[in-house]
């Protein structure tokens, strides 16, 4: 329909080649409203009579509820076969004059905006509810020890809540960057034409209103070719997912016969198919090869981006499917790990288990020992140092084993004039409880910090959850708006995407 210059129709292998058909179905409600304002723009500039604009809205809000009516065939995309449908329904010299004053090319990003617009909302859903779920085992665990891990080594003792209270703030992060990036989302490209606008006065205002918009791109080049803001947009979902990754890793870990830390519900485990015992965390597994593709996608979005002159080319075409697998990848994963957080059973008695049997009270042990007789802290570090090495030569022993003649004999080494037994006391009393509750530094597991954080994380999910229900809100009732105006020209009810 578009071939007014070359002669002939196009190759039937070169049209394949061109065509995004079966990318658009994504963004086929989203052409129809933008038809439809744009439609109802020209009416109100007096560019379409009465009878032409309900001619137009009629046939376009039938497409809307019989799909099966477009006519796809040698259409090139979405934008071609709704327009050549309708102008087979309703004749040229109606149907064609919906097209005035737009172009494909304000068409593809305006689609493309509405539908990132509404799946960033979505996916800012699921990440309050993943949220939620974390911070309520969060709430449950205050008191859940468990070692901490540097290296993939016990560290430092810590608690199952605080480690559940570290991933929402991960989340949090994610989220911020993904509501900021909605306000850059969320301006109408529509109205600037090809790439240098138009000879008539359109009221580019009116049709980003209808559309839900906050503002418009204003700069006509600006609005057709750059395609930044969705750049940023799958940025931030690959962040998302690069989180969600390593929390699956966490949980593969923890739920292995070794750490037995934690038990992955049945629903969400796999089997395997000649091993009878054995009970598979597929689902995260799956999640971390998934986070590779949308990490491969991004990069192929960049790849394409990177060469691009100023004003719309074809290569922008192959965006599309990058976007549309991002979102979804991202969204479904969101959800599965969500179930996941939800059905976790947690080994308390395990967690305790490794935890007094730990090391990793070293540090606690050594503060303890500078602190309370004055000594250096590096010299605290060698006692340590010193009595682990004791402790693990002996079948790996727990500290709280060592006895008064090891600390003594390292106290001696160390040239450290301390009570043996005082130290032999300060060592078998260190508890993994008391090893928590005695920190004081902000941002440590300390039961009552970790209680406060849940607490203020808690509140500030259900803000978020508010403004984003606002934002949904803003654009349903946009689209409402846009229907009823619809239905006073068609005479159908006419509503926009639930």
């Amino acid at each position: 329909m578009y071939r007014s210059r070359p002669k002939g129709p196009l190759h039937k292998d070169i049209l394949d080649f061109l065509s995004s058909i079966g990318d658009d179905d994504e963004v086929f409600l989203y052409d129809l409203l933008g038809s439809q304002a744009h439609v109802l723009m020209l009416h109100d500039i007096g560019l379409l009579v009465h009878d032409e604009t309900k001619a137009i809205l009629t046939t376009l809000d039938q497409l809307k509820h019989q799909p099966e009516l477009l006519d796809k065939q040698n259409a090139e995309d979405i934008h071609e076969a709704i327009e050549s449908t309708l102008i087979k329904q309703i004749g040229m010299e109606i149907g064609g004059k919906m097209q005035i004053g737009r172009s494909r090319n304000d068409q593809v990003i305006l689609d493309i905006l509405m539908k990132v617009r509404d799946d960033a909302n979505t996916i800012c859903d699921s990440l309050v509810r993943i949220m939620q779920s974390l911070l309520e085992k969060a709430d449950e665990n205050v008191n859940t020890v468990m070692p901490l891990y540097t290296h993939l080594r016990q560290a430092q003792i810590g608690s199952y809540s605080h480690f559940m209270v570290s991933y929402v703030d991960s989340l949090f992060r994610d989220m911020e960057r993904l509501y900021a990036c909605y306000g850059r989302i969320n301006r109408s490209p529509l109205g600037a034409g090809a790439v240098g606008g138009s000879r008539i006065m359109l009221d580019r205002v009116k049709t980003s209103k209808l559309l839900g918009f906050g503002s418009m791109i204003e700069n006509s080049i600006d609005a057709t070719s750059s395609r930044d803001v969705i750049i940023e947009y799958a940025s931030n979902l690959a962040l998302i997912m690069l989180t969600l990754s390593r929390m699956a890793e966490d949980f593969i870990i923890w739920s292995s016969d070794e750490f037995a830390f934690i038990e992955i519900s049945d629903e969400y485990s796999s089997s395997s198919s000649s091993m009878p015992q054995k009970k598979n965390p597929d689902p995260l597994e799956l999640l971390r090869g998934k986070s590779g593709q949308v990490l491969g996608d991004l990069f192929a979005m960049t790849s394409i981006i990177k060469s691009i002159p100023s004003g719309y080319s074809r290569d922008l075409q192959e965006l599309k499917p990058c976007i549309w697998r991002i979102a979804s990848t991202t969204n479904e994963s969101l959800k599965v790990l969500t179930y996941v957080v939800k059905t976790i059973t947690v080994n308390k008695g395990r967690m305790s288990e490794a935890s007094n049997n730990s090391y990793a009270l070293s540090f606690d042990i050594a503060e303890l020992l500078s602190l309370k007789y004055g000594i250096a802290f590096r010299t605290a570090h060698k006692i340590m140092g010193l009595l682990v090495q004791r402790a693990a030569v002996r079948n790996k022993r727990p500290l709280r084993m060592v006895s008064k003649e090891d600390v003594h004999e390292v106290l001696e080494k160390t040239g450290c004039i301390v009570n043996a037994e005082e130290v032999l006391n300060d060592i078998k009393g260190m508890t993994p409880n008391l090893s928590i509750s005695s920190r004081q530094s902000v941002g440590s597991p300390n039961p009552k910090q970790v209680q406060d954080r849940v607490k203020l994380l808690r509140a500030r999910a259900l803000k978020y959850n508010e403004r984003i229900s606002a934002r949904k809100n803003s654009v349903h009732e946009a689209f409402q708006m846009l229907a009823q105006l619809v239905k006073k020209y068609s005479g159908n009810d006419v509503g926009g995407i639930n």
